[in-house]
């Protein structure tokens, strides 16, 4: 049977960011120096194949401080978590690690400072995600108010219009973000921001990457976890570019081929928590079904590499 020809333009980069690599680098560690059973509290990324490999190999996955031993060590998912839960951990003489992703361990560094200068704080983010919850937790409630869109910005009531600072969720759209910066500066003159906007370097890079291919692609599918805020923002940005069908799958066998079928050309992404084995699935999927020529579609290279904590690089 001849196959119908299909162009896939695979985006670069994509999968896995450096924030990612470290913490489940940092279960793995964990597991070889103090054996199993290791305690992780929440995923420690979004992503099911992930989680589930984890487990295979000894993690315990909870979603609070109270349901892990106090004689295992338990390690803090990359979103991080608010202050009160390191210091329970430390009260309860645990050993404990941060996977706290560096670059959200800058925000939460950042509202700190604001703090301690004496501005109220204006988060950028989507109630409820774990990155949020840890961002607003390392304040006093109250000193962190939280807006997800700018009409969130019309109603905002602070305490002293002039003493603000906003900080962002590093996962969130960078157009959805420019919107809301405006719509604070616009209300707020004297808001203090960032030197250069919280969306990090990964989250914008792949959003670059989809921008580049939703033009030229019939359709395109992000490899992730549909709790996965980078991966769903992802979908939203090729849709905005331009893409007539956008759509997000976590395994190959998720792939609605019925919405696809007619399709000549078709963009491929992950989001920054999965795997590439993930992404190989589903252009072998792709390729069983039709004459696949691939396309690589660059728009940047990373180079970017966090250290794991120096509690996993002193042996035991």
């Amino acid at each position: 049977m001849i196959q119908p020809p299909l162009t896939l333009y695979l985006a670069a980069p994509r999968g896995f960011c450096a924030g990612v690599d470290r913490a489940i680098k940092i279960v793995e560690m964990a597991l070889q120096k103090w054996g199993a059973p290791v305690y992780v509290r929440h995923e420690i990324v979004h992503n099911r194949y992930v989680v589930d490999d984890l487990r295979e190999k000894g993690a315990v996955f909870v979603e609070e401080l109270d349901e892990c031993p106090d004689d295992r060590p338990v390690i803090f998912s990359a979103h991080g978590v608010p202050k009160a839960v390191p210091a329970e951990a430390a009260k309860r003489e645990m050993i404990y690690v941060d996977a706290t992703c560096p670059l959200v361990s800058k925000v939460h560094i950042e509202a700190g400072r604001h703090a301690d200068n004496g501005l109220q704080i204006v988060m950028i983010g989507h109630a409820g995600h774990p990155e949020t919850v840890g961002t607003m937790g390392q304040l006093p409630e109250g000193d962190v108010l939280l807006v997800e869109t700018p009409a969130d910005v019309a109603t905002l009531e602070v305490r002293d219009p002039e003493k603000l600072a906003f900080v962002t969720q590093t996962t969130l759209s960078v157009d959805d973000t420019i919107e809301i910066v405006a719509a604070l500066r616009d209300r707020f003159p004297a808001i203090v921001g960032p030197h250069k906007e919280d969306i990090c370097y990964a989250t914008t890079n792949r959003q670059e990457a989809v921008k580049a291919i939703g033009p030229k692609a019939e359709a395109l599918l992000v490899v992730g976890a549909p709790n996965s805020s980078n991966s769903r923002r992802l979908v939203e940005v090729a849709r905005r570019a331009g893409c007539p069908y956008a759509q997000l799958v976590q395994r190959a066998a998720d792939i609605d081929w019925r919405a696809l079928e007619g399709v000549r050309s078709i963009g491929v992404t992950a989001g920054a928590s999965a795997p590439e084995v993930l992404i190989d699935e589903v252009l072998d999927a792709f390729r069983a079904r039709y004459d696949v020529t691939v396309e690589p579609v660059t728009t940047a290279e990373e180079h970017v590499e966090f250290k794991v904590p120096r509690v996993l690089r002193e042996p035991a």
